[in-house]
This record gives structure tokens, C-alpha cells and sequence, in this order.
């Protein structure tokens, strides 16, 4: 289930890259409308990663 799930993430990302170049090259009204829609997707994942609080991880070593 999770791979289906997973498998699906991955053909939509891949059809919304090929959209931002097919929109890019002049393609159809549709096309421009998933390219933006791409695109503000990506930047608001930028956006969260970067507000995000980081944890600090341990390196596991106990200082001996």
C-alpha cells in the first residue's frame, strides 16, 4: 500500500517537471496552469524545510 502510494508521489512529480518544460516551450494553457502549480509546490516545501526547527543529533559516542 505504501508503495502504491509512493509510486503515485513520484508520477506526479515527474509529469509536473515534464509540464514546467512542455509550459516553458509554449505549451498548452493546461500546461501552464500544472507548471505553476508545481512550482509554488516546490517553493512552499523549500519554504517549510527551511522554518522547520532542526533537532541536534547525537553522535552516539560516549567520550571514551
Amino acid at each position: 500500500m505504501v508503495g502504491a502510494v509512493l509510486v503515485g508521489v513520484l508520477v506526479l512529480v515527474v509529469a509536473g517537471c515534464g509540464c514546467v518544460v512542455w509550459a516553458d516551450r509554449g505549451g498548452p494553457r493546461w500546461t501552464r496552469v500544472v507548471a505553476a502549480l508545481t512550482l509554488g509546490a516546490g517553493k512552499a516545501v523549500r519554504s517549510y524545510q527551511r522554518n522547520r526547527p532542526r533537532r541536534v543529533e547525537n553522535s552516539g559516542g560516549d567520550g571514551d
